[in-house]
């Protein structure tokens, strides 16, 4: 800094203001000063900036199933937030939350002294074991899609609504897993809506969220006795479409498939898919605001301000979730 305040003719106080932003300081010494910062190719020690300010400006992230639309696209949204708040991101990424797993990620992330640990946790036990831990710093618990307000529920029986609504009255579910919860509460909300309208609902048909379980069961799928399907994820709905193709029964005219999601090749299928649209993005540029609260109240420590993410769509930011119709769906034929 005292080799920069030299090349700008201005003192170390004046370099240091220019770098945090401060309003009084006139255009032409931030010129100056951003000048002799390229000519010296100046960066800040991290580390020693750390220690003065008590701020790593990092943000530890720990996330399962990244090859996963939904818990993907919430870390690019966390991303984008933290950045935007002059923080950066540690992901850890975990194959599954097993509690082995889960204290490496936790101790590997703590050594790098974050200010916060966000954790996106779409199963159940997850969040179970990171609730029990005992930490300094903040912490906050989220799951992969809108979980906690019963957000997943409303859109599926939106999707099984809008079936209902074209005359569908046999509507099956291929189903996510059952450890996920936005699984389970996809497949509350298919029950609910039919039980609402009087209509039968057999038992679903489990997958694994990958289009390939989802070509699986539409090789045995049987289309006699049901004329729509409403599908947990998009890229179950991609396989199950293919293996009515290849059987020769068309979609929609057979078989009308309703997915969840709108992953960006959903209006490239064929047909295009009729999807729900979600926002994973805005859900964890949210939850970077909600974990940078806390930062900011409790000093960067202390285990009290530990919480779990109850992000409201329509509010903060966040879209309620919606239905979008394309030409996977039409009236049952005669």
């Amino acid at each position: 800094m005292e080799d920069v305040a030299r090349v700008a003719g201005v003192s170390h106080q004046t370099v240091s203001r220019v770098l945090n932003d401060h309003p009084n300081v006139s255009p032409g010494t931030k010129d100056r000063v951003s000048a002799a910062i390229g000519e010296l190719g100046y960066r800040r020690n991290a580390a020693a900036r750390s220690l003065v300010t008590r701020s790593s400006k990092v943000i530890g992230v720990i996330i399962t199933e990244l090859e996963q639309y939904g818990p993907a696209s919430t870390l690019l949204g966390l991303q984008e937030a933290a950045f935007r708040n002059g923080y950066f991101v540690s992901v850890a990424g975990l194959r599954e939350m097993t509690r082995a797993a889960m204290l490496e990620s936790v101790n590997h992330l703590l050594n790098q002294a974050p200010d916060g640990i966000v954790v996106v946790a779409p199963v159940q036990a997850g969040v179970d074991l990171f609730r029990k831990l005992e930490v300094t710093i903040p912490l906050e618990i989220v799951t992969s899609g809108l979980a906690p307000d019963g957000s997943q529920e409303q859109a599926a029986r939106t999707a099984v609504a809008h079936l209902a609504d074209l005359g569908h009255r046999s509507i099956a579910h291929l189903a996510g897993p059952d450890q996920w919860m936005d699984a389970r509460q996809r497949a509350a909300g298919w029950r609910e809506e039919l039980a609402e309208r009087g209509l039968p609902a057999t038992p679903p048909i489990v997958g694994d969220w990958g289009a390939g379980s989802g070509y699986r069961i539409g090789l045995d799928f049987d289309d006699d006795a049901h004329t729509a399907v409403f599908v947990a994820n998009d890229q179950m709905a991609l396989g199950f479409m293919r293996a009515l193709h290849e059987r020769g029964i068309k979609v929609p005219h057979d078989v009308s498939v309703v997915g969840f999601d709108d992953q960006p090749e959903a209006a490239y299928f064929l047909p295009p898919l009729t999807t729900i649209r979600q926002d994973f993005r805005s859900m964890g540029s949210y939850c970077i605001d909600l974990l940078l609260q806390q930062v900011a109240g409790s000093g960067g420590a202390g285990p009290d301000e530990r919480a779990s993410a109850q992000p409201v769509p329509g509010s903060s930011g966040i879209p309620v979730p919606e239905l979008v119709v394309r030409s996977s769906t039409a009236p049952p034929a005669a």
